[in-house]
C-alpha cells in the first residue's frame, strides 16, 4: 500500500494512509502520523532521536517533530509546510521503523496497551457567536500562530513550537448558556477509540452523542462536562 500511495502522484486518502502504515506501528491521528519508541533510559532515548535525525535527513526538517523522554520517544510526520501527511511523510514512517529496528527496538502506537495509552493528538475547542472577533485574543494570549495553509478567521491556531494543543473555533447560531463553551477533542487511533469510550464510561461518564460516530462521540462527565474522542474515519 505505501508503495501504491507513493507512486500514484495524488493526495492520499485518510484510509490509504492508515493502511499504509498500519502493520508498522504508527497511527493516523488528527493529520499526522505519531508513533512511540519505548526506550529504558534518557540516553537510550536520545540515540533513537539522533539516529532517527540521521535517516530522516533533510527531509526531517520539514516533515519530522520529537519529544525525547526518559520512558519513550514520540515521533510525529506531517508535512510543515502542507500542514497534512505526503506521500513524504509515509515513506519517512517506514525509513524511521526500519532504522529503529535495527536499533533492537520498535515503533509502537500502545493501542490499548496496559498502564499506558495510545498516541494521542488534543485539541481544544472553542464555541463563539463571532469567531473573528475572538480568535485574535486567544491567537495573542497564547503566543500561537496561524494554521500553515489557513485562509479565513475561522481557521485553527496552533503552537509554533509544537508543545500546545491547538484550538479550534465552533460557530454558534445562537447562545447556550447551560452548555460549556469549551471542550477538549482527543484525538485517537481509529483502534483506540473503543477502549477510550470503554473506559471513560466506566469511570462515570456518559455517552451524550454518537450520530457523527467513527468520527466523533461527545462524552460527558458527571457534571455535564464534554470531551470529544476524535478518529480520521467517517471524514472522507
Amino acid at each position: 500500500m505505501a508503495e501504491n500511495v507513493m507512486d500514484s502522484g495524488r493526495r492520499p486518502s485518510r484510509q490509504e494512509i492508515s493502511d499504509a502504515v498500519g502493520d508498522t506501528g504508527w497511527r493516523y491521528v488528527m493529520g499526522a502520523l505519531r508513533t512511540s519508541v519505548p526506550v529504558a533510559s534518557l540516553a537510550r532515548a536520545a540515540d533513537v532521536a539522533a539516529r532517527a535525525a540521521v535517516v530522516a535527513g533533510d527531509d526531517g526538517d520539514g516533515s519530522l517533530w520529537m519529544d525525547v523522554r526518559r520512558d519513550r520517544v514520540v515521533l510525529t510526520l506531517q508535512s510543515r509546510a502542507a500542514a497534512r501527511v505526503t506521500p513524504l511523510e509515509i515513506e519517512l514512517a517506514h525509513r524511521l521503523s526500519t532504522a529503529v529496528g535495527e536499533l533492537g527496538l520498535r515503533t509502537d502506537a500502545e493501542v490499548g496497551g496496559e498502564g499506558t495509552r495510545s498516541v494521542q493528538i488534543l485539541e481544544i475547542a472553542i464555541d463563539a457567536l463571532d469567531i473573528a472577533a475572538i480568535r485574535p485574543f486567544w491567537k495573542a494570549v497564547l503566543g500561537y500562530e496561524d494554521e500553515a495553509g489557513a485562509a479565513g478567521a475561522e481557521d485553527p491556531l496552533v503552537d509554533p513550537v509544537g508543545q500546545g494543543p491547538a484550538i479550534w473555533f465552533q460557530q454558534m447560531d445562537a447562545p447556550r448558556p447551560q452548555r460549556n463553551r469549551i471542550h477538549l477533542d482527543v484525538s485517537v487511533p481509529h483502534d483506540e477509540a473503543p477502549h477510550r469510550i470503554e473506559a471513560a464510561l466506566a469511570a462515570g461518564g456518559a455517552l451524550a452523542y454518537d450520530g457523527e460516530a467513527p468520527a466523533f462521540w461527545v462524552l460527558a462527565d458527571a457534571e455535564g462536562n464534554e470531551a470529544c474522542v476524535t478518529t480520521w474515519q467517517g471524514r472522507d
